[in-house]
């Protein structure tokens, strides 16, 4: 329990410093690169390394964030950007890419990494898989319960670090691509548009389904989990975490000074004292309020109430008394560490001046690598005064006179013989030489050498021979029992066999699968199981009702879509099930695509969708899968649009959501896994893009049917086999996208 940390964002600088004047155990930060808030006044190297150093000063530990997708032609920035930062003593990197979390452990292998919310882990499957790669602590998915949350403290033996307080996202984290296909602008490359905190209605048909001072159907509000602390300490959580590193520092500043105080509380009371002052909650609300506070998902999986419906509250009048106190105290106020001195000053003898920081466990609320730090500085010779003597004031007063530095003498002794004289300027010097050294001491407790860094010298990437297929492969990809009718249908018709056709898996609890599979089998070369998108507790209850059934298919490949499915498939159903990693198992460089083939073995991975064509081609893997068709989803969510609006009856449903410019967003409800997709208005189609798609040498071509019927199915599939397969220029489909693969991000 003594051990629980207070971490706090830091979009800045300034930030930095409220929330280690407020007093938080760890701050969380970004540098000028790589960075999933690339819009916060994230500091230039120099100024971060004060930052590192302030914190360091005072017991605070600082986690750099890396946590953005990088780039094949960014890779070679990494080495060099880590080793500053490591050599100034960071003491832990938060990371979202598998290729750059094994980069840190190859080349910085002393460095603690953080396994970043973006990699959205919601079980204990990836949590132990993470550990075994040498991630020391995890930051799940914010949408677990703390059901979930206790299982995984249970079984992963893994530092667990958890959002309690600010923003929430409408999507699972590292599943939202709707800022990105919208306006490329990628939230896993940090620089999220926000689309979902802008008016939405919902259509069922024809009907609209929410009220018109209603549309906010996106916003969540924010997360405020205070109330609920003692329960999310008994869960297994070792790290409260604050969003926020786009606030400004009074609002860090506010909040980690609440946060304090009842964590405090707690610690001091335990259960049966602790309770949450009705004033506080409202300076929190002073702080900033979209619309309300929610306790999250740790003991609801969604609901309306943890939604922002109506409009931000308009002329909200500022708490200017609490705001000038957060400025004065935190933001402007000066911390500083209380130090012990001892001076001897004796005639014909040097000065001796020992100063010492004791007691810094109980200073830093925590434990640190030394309790108690000395240093001593020694002066000139003490000669005897001719004229005017130095008294014991004038030395006192001198040497307490400790300014701009981080400290302040709580207790000083001062042992000095009568009728000398030491000049002022001395006292000065050997006082400024003692504090600097002091100052040093603290530091070299986190800084470090090269000793256990491995020199970077290039990537080497193991050679890939291109394969160069001479007829286009598909894999078609069927969310509906109609399409699949349709699929069949379609390749009778046209005398064809289709080379993969995967089934998403809760067509598989529907009675009138079993009489389509062995036509598939007929009509294809393999036959794959596509698994849900997130896979939690509903997911696996659903397997395991389901388990024998899908056994009894053989299906030939697995299509995962988060690591907890990797090792709950080959541990229930295969072991030596072969695995296709989908596009959201992101490889945007050669280094994750290596992690994931060589820890995995998997038979092929998934072009991410935010790549264009020349990204994917510097890739050089020519074994990988394209998606070719599609209704690409946009939002990935726990909550339901469905449930928010009109209520939830468990029944599986697609609606209409409308923007501000009444483009229309197909929203389908995945009921027996439990979320939502909000797919993209415009399905991506290649057709015309022959001769770039030959270039690359896709193993395969997806063809992803979401919500098409039995015609629309048909007739995508006629022009896919037209024009790739029988070379006939063929129309495109009205009203498409490109998606990135001309743009890509930035």
């Amino acid at each position: 329990m003594n051990n629980i940390e207070l971490l706090a964002p830091a979009g800045s600088y300034e930030s930095l410093v409220a929330a280690v004047n407020a007093g938080t155990d760890a701050v969380y930060i970004g540098g000028k690169k790589f960075s999933a808030r690339a819009y916060a006044d994230n500091p230039d190297e120099d100024v971060l390394i004060k930052g590192i150093e302030y914190a360091h000063t005072f017991g605070v530990n600082v986690y750099m964030t890396i946590n953005t997708l990088l780039k094949e032609n960014e890779m070679g920035e990494l080495f060099d950007y880590i080793k500053t930062y490591y050599h100034a003593g960071v003491d832990a990197v938060i990371v979202q890419d598998l290729g750059v979390f094994e980069f840190i452990r190859k080349h910085f292998p002393d460095l603690p990494i953080h396994a970043s919310t973006q990699m959205t882990i919601t079980g204990s499957y990836g949590a132990i898989f993470l550990k075994n790669q040498g991630a020391s602590r995890i930051v799940p998915a914010r949408e677990i319960s703390l059901e979930e949350i206790r299982d995984i403290d249970k079984k992963s033996d893994i530092e667990i670090e958890c959002f309690v307080h600010g923003a929430l996202c409408y999507s699972y984290s590292g599943q939202c691509l709707m800022s990105s296909m919208i306006g490329g602008r990628s939230g896993n490359r940090g620089r999220c548009a926000q689309t979902c905190r802008l008016p939405y209605d919902v259509y069922d048909d024809e009907k609209k389904l929410n009220k018109s001072d209603e549309r906010n159907l996106l916003s969540c509000k924010d997360l405020c989990s205070l109330d609920i602390l003692p329960d999310i300490i008994d869960a297994g959580i070792d790290s409260l975490k604050i969003e926020g590193r786009m606030k400004a520092p009074r609002y860090t500043a506010g909040v980690v000074s609440i946060w304090r105080k009842y964590l405090d509380l707690y610690k001091e009371r335990g259960r049966a004292g602790y309770k949450v002052d009705k004033a506080d909650r409202k300076l929190l609300l002073d702080l900033f309020d979209r619309g309300g506070q929610t306790d999250g998902y740790y003991k609801e999986h969604n609901g309306r109430d943890m939604i922002a419906i109506n409009e931000k509250p308009d002329n909200k009048q500022a708490n200017a008394k609490y705001f000038e106190y957060l400025d004065k105290t935190f933001v402007e106020g000066k911390r500083q560490l209380p130090i012990f001195g001892s001076i001897k000053i004796k005639e014909n003898t040097p000065i001796v001046f020992e100063v010492s920081a004791n007691d810094l466990k109980e200073v830093y609320r925590r434990d640190c690598k030394d309790n108690h730090i000395a240093v001593e500085v020694n002066g000139d010779l003490v000669q005897q005064a001719k004229t005017k003597a130095i008294c014991y004031e004038d030395v006192d007063k001198q040497l307490k006179k400790t300014g701009n530095t981080f400290f302040y003498f709580e207790n000083l002794n001062v042992d000095m013989d009568d009728n000398i004289f030491v000049p002022l300027k001395a006292l000065n010097e050997i006082r400024r030489e003692a504090l600097e050294k002091l100052s040093l001491e603290i530091l070299k407790r986190y800084t470090r050498d090269d000793s256990n860094v491995r020199e970077y010298e290039g990537f080497i990437y193991p050679s890939i021979n291109r394969k160069n297929n001479e007829k286009i492969k598909f894999n078609i990809l069927c969310e509906s029992i109609e399409q699949i009718e349709a699929t069949i249908d379609f390749a009778k018709n046209e005398n064809i066999i289709f080379d993969e056709l995967s089934i998403e898996s809760e067509l598989i609890g529907t009675p009138s699968f079993g009489k389509f599979f062995n036509n598939i089998k007929l009509y294809t070369g393999a036959c794959n199981l596509y698994m849900p998108h997130i896979f939690r507790e509903e997911a696996k209850k659903f397997f395991e009702k389901n388990l024998d059934l899908i056994m009894s298919y053989k299906f030939d490949n697995f299509i995962v879509r988060s690591l907890e499915e990797i090792f709950y498939i080959r541990e229930n159903i295969d072991k030596d099930a072969n695995i296709i990693l989908d596009y959201n198992i992101y490889a945007y460089n050669k280094s994750t695509m290596n992690f994931y083939n060589e820890k995995f073995d998997v038979k092929r991975l998934t072009y991410p969708l935010e790549l264009n064509l020349n990204e994917m081609r510097q890739l050089k893997d020519y074994g990988n899968e394209m998606i070719a068709y599609g209704k690409i989803p946009m939002m990935v969510s726990a909550q339901c649009l469905k449930k928010t609006t009109k209520g939830c009856d468990h029944k599986k449903e697609i609606l209409i959501l409308k923007d501000r410019k009444n483009i229309e967003m197909q929203v389908k409800t995945h009921c027996d896994f439990c979320y939502n997709t909000i797919l993209n208005s415009k399905p991506l189609s290649i057709i015309g893009m022959e001769k770039d798609i030959k270039k690359l040498d896709p193993a395969i071509l997806r063809i992803w049917f979401t919500t098409e019927d039995y015609k629309e199915t048909k007739v995508i599939l006629k022009k896919y086999i037209d024009d790739f397969w029988k070379g006939i220029d063929v129309s495109n489909i009205s009203d498409f996208t490109r998606g990135h693969l001309k743009r890509g991000i930035e």
